[in-house]
């Protein structure tokens, strides 16, 4: 089992930033993929990032690029989330995924994190 837990969530305003971090425990050897998700109330959740630890690289969902940008820690434990010229429409719970395989948009992750709250106001 692998654990998630996210942290660096709060309340920006617009044009702010924030960033996001997961620390994952357990048996994080055995992931090869970590990334993000959000959800807002009332959608679906929402591909943000994603990095493979074995290439190193990274897939970003369109509408996001060059605002926010993944990032992996020193360790195979750590992934953080650098998020700049936030908007009132990036508000969502952001949720940390990990997986040992897949990589990509779709929300097949094996493990998750609770999340952590991002408000964004105007």
């Amino acid at each position: 089992q692998v654990q998630l837990v996210e942290s660096g969530g709060g309340l920006v305003q617009a044009g702010g930033s924030l960033r996001l971090s997961c620390a994952a425990s357990g048996r994080t050897f055995s992931t090869d993929t970590m990334g993000w998700f959000r959800q807002a109330p009332g959608k679906e959740r929402e591909f943000v990032a994603a990095i493979n630890w074995s290439s190193g690289r990274t897939y970003y969902a369109d509408s996001l690029k060059g605002r926010f940008t993944i990032s992996r820690g020193s360790t195979r434990n750590t992934v953080y989330l650098q998020m700049n010229s936030l908007q009132p429409e990036d508000t969502a719970v952001y949720h940390c995924a990990a997986d040992p395989e897949y990589t990509g948009p779709r929300a097949l992750y094996q493990y998750w994190g609770q999340g952590t709250q991002v408000t964004v106001s105007s």
